[in-house]
């Protein structure tokens, strides 16, 4: 299967190999371009050139380090539900640039229907929670209602796209 991704007005096409190259770096970011154009079957210098094009396309984003939460003492997890008073441009685009600013804030979704975003919030402990909630979510541009879920496990996450 080949995907075209638009590309400055002009498309690339993301191949079965490209696919390969993408996989091995969802597994791990930090590969040598020797050791992934030998886990691909690619010598050397075509393999930095396609990952080198899907970085330029936009298709291959960035590399990040994966960390534990926990281990940094962010023990604390919920799921906040938001519906804003207006749904219009303005409105939206207020209530997005402030979110921005709230670290503790690690996913943020606008949904369709009710309610209007879905926001993923880690902090030290409940306390912290119910600190952030009363000081900064609640005080968010056109926020009608939050609703809150605290987080018992995660089952899946960070998982790689499937290609």
């Amino acid at each position: 299967m080949v995907v075209k991704t638009l590309l400055i007005g002009r498309f690339y096409c993301v191949d079965r190999i490209d696919r390969k190259i993408l996989a091995e770096l969802q597994k791990d970011g930090r590969l040598s371009v020797t050791e992934l154009a030998d886990r691909v079957g690619l010598s050397l210098s075509p393999c930095h050139r396609r990952v080198r094009a899907l970085e330029e396309s936009g298709v291959l984003l960035g590399y990040r380090a994966q960390l534990d939460p926990a281990a940094l003492g962010l023990n604390f997890s919920a799921m906040v539900f938001v519906t804003l008073r207006e749904g219009d441009r303005q409105a939206v685009e207020a209530f997005e640039t402030a979110l921005v600013d709230i670290p503790q804030v690690v996913d943020a979704q606008r949904l369709f229907g009710e309610p209007d975003y879905l926001l993923h919030v880690i902090t030290e402990d409940l306390p912290a929670f119910q600190r952030l909630y009363d000081d900064s979510l609640s005080t968010l541009p056109n926020v009608q209602r939050l609703t809150s879920t605290l987080v018992m496990k995660r089952v899946v996450q960070d998982r790689p796209l499937p290609l």
